[in-house]
């Protein structure tokens, strides 16, 4: 199990909290120090089964700023992700081929 984890997230922190409560021990990525690679997020999201788009956070000022008036490609949203991990929802947590957001931060439980 992993957790795509933002420490300064508190639902990413609740979750975190929740995996361990659980029994849990996910490995911890902190991907805004390590970011995800284009290929780890394109497996990610076909785990998640959403489209790119549906991983971004369009509350996140770089997406007003660079990408609300504009209509990226598939291919596009993934690259803007990996250059800008910011706009990735979170956490996500992937359990051999699942994957879930945890938003809100019961959903890992589901895993």
């Amino acid at each position: 199990m992993k957790i795509y984890h933002n420490p300064r997230c508190s639902k990413s922190r609740q979750a975190l909290n929740l995996l361990t409560e659980s029994g849990k021990s996910p490995e911890i990525v902190e991907y805004l120090k390590n970011p995800i690679s284009e290929s780890e997020l394109k497996s990610v999201i076909k785990k998640l089964g959403i489209e790119p788009i549906d991983l971004v956070r369009k509350g996140e000022a770089i997406y007003k700023e660079e990408f609300k008036s504009k209509d990226p490609s598939t291919v596009d949203w993934i690259k803007a992700m990996v250059e800008y991990p910011k706009l990735m929802e979170r956490p996500i947590v992937v359990s051999g081929e699942k994957a879930i957001i945890g938003r809100p931060p019961e959903n890992v439980l589901q895993l």
